[in-house]
C-alpha cells in the first residue's frame, strides 16, 4: 500500500495500471531484505515490499528502516588457490596471495588483474 492512498484510490490506481499493462502487488511474509556492498551491508528488517510488472520487467519496491553493518572479515585463501593463481599468471606465490586477498579470493578475478 502506498502511504497516504486509501483504499479506494489504490483500486482506481490498480484499475489504471492494468489498463497500461501494468500489475503490482503487495509480497507477503517477507523478513528481511539484505542489500549487499563490498564493505557493508544494510538490512531493513520487516519491511514492505511490493512487486510491479511492467511488461515482463520486475521492479522491487522496499519500505523500511534500515541499519548498516559492515563487513570486516578475513578470507582464508587455500596454498592450492595460490598454486593455481600463481601457476595461471606465471608470477610468485607471494604476488598471487596478495592478488588472491584483494579480490576477496575469487580465483578468475585474480588471473585476470595479473594478467593485466
Amino acid at each position: 500500500m502506498i502511504p497516504g492512498m486509501n483504499k479506494r484510490q489504490m483500486k482506481q490506481m490498480e484499475k489504471q495500471m492494468k489498463k497500461m499493462g501494468m500489475k503490482m502487488e503487495e509480497l507477503e511474509g517477507v523478513r528481511e531484505v539484505v542489500i549487499r556492498f563490498d564493505e557493508k551491508e544494510l538490512i531493513i528488517d520487516n519491511p514492505s515490499v511490493s512487486l510491479m510488472n511492467v511488461m515482463g520487467q520486475e521492479t522491487y519496491q522496499v519500505e523500511g528502516k534500515a541499519h548498516e553493518v559492515e563487513l570486516d572479515y578475513e578470507i582464508e585463501i587455500p596454498e592450492e588457490d595460490i598454486e593455481m593463481v600463481a601457476n595461471s599468471a606465471g608470477v610468485s606465490a607471494n604476488k598471487a596471495k596478495e592478488a588472491l586477498e584483494e579480490c576477496r579470493g575469487d580465483l578468475a578475478e585474480a588471473i585476470m588483474k595479473l594478467n593485466q
